[in-house]
């Protein structure tokens, strides 16, 4: 077991401190604060000398907002070009993303929410449709050659909420890559061929579409293929595989009017590679390194580098945590320093420059990266407004799994008002990332703060499965979902437990989605955790294959096994299966309207908890889909957390309203 010591060193200052039982801690960081602290970034762009970005709204139901500010760093105005109640989210592939596109001289084209069709708005106008389509649907848009490309979805209905659909079939025609006239709404198809489509990008010239493609069983982290097609005729010409098949491509870019860069991860890491359009000259690897850029392709606005002026590569790599590099045109590597190092992501270049999204210990937001000056300058998102004192002191952790070594950060309790009682170990909430193809980051986030702060630590697991570590750690989940990860998250608990830095009789878990199964699951078999929350978790993975279509169809066949062959792993695996486990407490968390995991699976969790007499609550919020976007279901869900370890674990939480178990 390796791991920095995350304690703080205890000082004549911190001696002096009053003491109050772990959990209990007095905190200014509220629930409502924790809601707005953290935003959810949706895209950026340059446009003329501004830059727009994305942003979510929980006080607004959730909606997903344009907004813009200029870039001179004495600017501080922001605008909204987004207004309400239009809300820019696209549901292709499930889960959207790229759902609005800019053009230079201030053009809006984005995916209405309500509808799932491009429109547009113009300076000094108001939304109009551009497209009038209600067989299909729209996502990962984007601008370039003066060209609006985006991928199309047959559509089979909107949900009640607008949130994730499916279309049915996985046949090539499902899904195409078309041009939108942006004056007539006109659409054109450029490609098909792929049950799936993704990340089109054109040639300087306008003259060749790049893309990446996958057919099922596969995901796009399994195996994708690099695409090109000349599209400058009457007809765009067949599809050529330029690279990919053994691996999985992703993110072309176009270096030149015949270069292309994408990223690979034949050699056990997603890393930069060049490929020429020109047929029979084989790729060529780019600075390659241990390490990732690249990851699971879950929404399709995700880009981890930019090519900026000269060739250069500005790149995201991940070992874990995240860091920037730039790549010289001869595959020099220098770093470029960087307060972000979580979730990273290129979301535009320009010239020398480029906006990176990402969160750092004390905000979440956007930065100008100047690669000439060796600068990044933070454009959007603000600090926390927080004392750093409040700040855990985050580290790292390997402990020996069954597999092999396991990843963690650990987040202790943190607070300059208070400190524990001598001899008391604090109680730790384990996090589950959802997923399971997915990832923590190791930042301490509003979210982790309201619990820290508090006197509760919160230890993030990437359990095996996880990206950010290359391929093989990430397919150890292959086949073995509900048994890796249910063994890596129980010793990683463990094993910080022995470390002394937590009370192992006062371990709680938590994930939501995938992250639910796992929580469940663990409950079920293991007996290291007291209590467990689950934010619509999976109960029944039989159901789950059942229900999942599109772009999911087939995910859990490369988790699990495929149907019907593999229909007695399903039940076996199944946390519904082995209720008669559970003998600790369960918070169960669930939206209204989750097509993904539907209520339904929550429900017949809490059913069987209840006739076997294990203490729960169930909470269902109405109009919440899958992931929770309200402020006020944001603020009850941690209230009601924070309430529910409290009373398990037999500290007050003050100003807290109390959960009821039954």
């Amino acid at each position: 077991m390796t791991a920095a010591h995350p304690d703080r060193p205890e000082t004549s200052e911190t001696s002096a401190l009053p003491t109050l039982p772990y959990g209990s801690w007095p905190s200014p960081l509220t629930a409502e604060w924790a809601s707005a602290a953290s935003p959810r970034l949706e895209g950026a762009a340059f446009v003329g000398d501004e830059i727009w970005w994305g942003q979510s709204v929980p006080a607004e139901g959730g909606r997903t907002a344009v907004f813009r500010r200029a870039l001179t760093a004495t600017a501080t105005a922001i605008e909204t070009v987004l207004p309400t109640p239009w809300s820019a989210r696209s549901t292709v592939h499930d889960y959207g993303g790229g759902a609005w596109a800019a053009t230079d001289d201030g053009r809006l084209f984005f995916v209405e929410k309500s509808d799932q069709q491009v429109w547009r708005l113009l300076p000094g106008g108001a939304p109009q449709p551009l497209t009038a389509d209600p067989a299909h649907r729209y996502g990962g848009l984007r601008w370039g050659a003066g060209t609006l490309l985006a991928v199309r979805e047959r559509a089979t209905g909107a949900d009640a909420a607008g949130d994730v659909t499916a279309a049915a079939g996985t046949d090539a025609a499902t899904r195409a890559i078309v041009a939108i006239d942006v004056a007539t709404g006109d659409v054109r198809t450029l490609a098909t061929g792929t049950d799936f489509v993704a990340q089109p990008t054109l040639s300087p010239d306008g003259a060749l579409l790049a893309w990446i493609g996958w057919d099922d069983p596969d995901m796009p982290w399994d195996h994708s293929r690099l695409r090109i097609a000349r599209i400058d005729g009457d007809t765009p010409a067949a599809p050529v595989d330029v690279a990919g098949g053994s691996g999985a491509v992703l993110q072309p870019e176009w270096r030149d009017e015949r270069t292309l860069v994408f990223l690979d991860d034949t050699t056990g890491f997603w890393n930069p590679w060049q490929v020429s359009a020109d047929a029979g000259i084989p790729p060529i690897p780019l600075a390659p390194a241990d390490a990732d850029t690249g990851g699971p392709l879950w929404s399709l606005g995700m880009r981890w580098y930019g090519v900026l002026d000269g060739g250069r590569i500005l790149a995201v790599r991940s070992d874990g945590s995240d860091r920037l590099v730039l790549i010289g045109p001869t595959g020099d590597v220098s770093p470029v320093a960087l307060p972000a190092t979580g979730d990273l992501l290129i979301e535009a270049v320009r010239g020398h420059q480029a906006l990176v999204s990402g969160t750092a210990p004390e905000t979440t937001g956007i930065w100008l990266i100047d690669a000439d000056a060796g600068t990044a300058r933070q454009v959007v998102g603000a600090s926390l407004g927080i004392d750093r004192a409040w700040l855990p002191r985050t580290a790292p952790l390997t402990v020996s799994g069954s597999s092999g070594d396991v990843h963690a950060f650990v987040h202790p309790p943190a607070s300059p008002e208070v400190r524990g009682a001598d001899g008391e170990r604090p109680p730790y909430l384990v996090l589950v990332h959802g997923g399971p193809t997915g990832r923590a980051t190791g930042v301490a986030d509003s979210r982790v703060l309201f619990f820290t702060s508090r006197g509760i630590g919160v230890l993030e697991v990437n359990y095996g499965g996880s990206t950010g570590y290359g391929r093989a750690y990430r397919e150890r989940l292959r086949g073995q979902w509900g048994v890796v990860d249910v063994a890596d998250v129980a010793a990683a608990a463990s094993g910080l437990a022995a470390t002394g830095a937590a009370d192992p009789a006062r371990l709680a878990i938590k994930g939501g989605s995938a992250g639910g199964w796992t929580v469940l699951a663990a409950l079920a078999r293991t007996d290291v955790f007291a209590a467990g929350i689950s934010r619509y978790g999976v109960g029944d993975a039989r159901a789950l294959a059942a229900a999942s279509h599109g772009f999911e169809a087939h995910y859990l066949d490369g988790l699990i096994g495929p149907l019907p062959e593999a229909e007695e792993v399903y039940r076996e695996r199944s946390p519904l299966t082995h209720i008669e486990g559970f003998d600790v407490p369960v918070l169960l968390l669930q939206g209204s309207d989750d097509p993904v995991v539907p209520p339904s699976q929550a429900e017949a969790i809490r059913d069987a908890l209840a006739a076997h007499g294990v203490p729960h609550a169930y909470v269902r919020y109405e109009g919440e889909g899958h992931g929770f976007r309200r402020a006020e279901t944001i603020v009850h869900a941690l209230e009601t957390e924070l309430a529910f370890v409290g009373q398990v674990f037999g500290f007050e939480t003050p100003g807290i309203p109390p959960v009821t178990l039954t």
